[in-house]
Order: structure tokens, then C-alpha cells, then sequence
């Protein structure tokens, strides 16, 4: 069981990562049938809540850093 529940939570954070699906999709495809469920396991794993992951940097779309 726990193999399974850190390689859902994985595949989620990848989700997370690399598109914009909100998270309750991401919740659906690794197979969670709510997104509490996902939210607390994703928590257990990483420390933070899925709707902090992954942190943006805020300094880097600033257009003032823009070259």
C-alpha cells in the first residue's frame, strides 16, 4: 500500500508541475476519489499542500526582471 500511495502521489506531483489541470482533475487520474483524500496524502508525502505545489517564484514573472 505504500508503494502505491507514493507513486500516485508522485505521478500527481508531475501533474502539478507540468500542466494547469486544477485539483480535483489531478485527484481523478492518480485515483483519488476526493480531493481531500488526495490532499492528505499529498501532504503526508511532501509537507505541503498540493495547492502550494510546486511553489512559484513570483521575482522571475515580475516584468521588471524581464530582459
Amino acid at each position: 500500500m505504500t508503494y502505491l500511495t507514493r507513486w500516485r502521489v508522485t505521478t500527481a506531483a508531475k501533474l502539478l508541475r507540468e500542466s494547469q489541470a486544477p485539483l480535483v482533475t489531478v485527484a481523478a487520474r492518480t485515483g483519488y476519489g476526493s480531493e481531500y483524500a488526495f490532499a492528505k496524502a499529498f501532504k503526508r508525502e511532501y509537507g505541503r499542500a498540493p495547492g502550494g505545489y510546486p511553489p512559484r517564484v513570483a521575482c522571475c514573472l515580475s516584468p521588471l526582471f524581464m530582459v
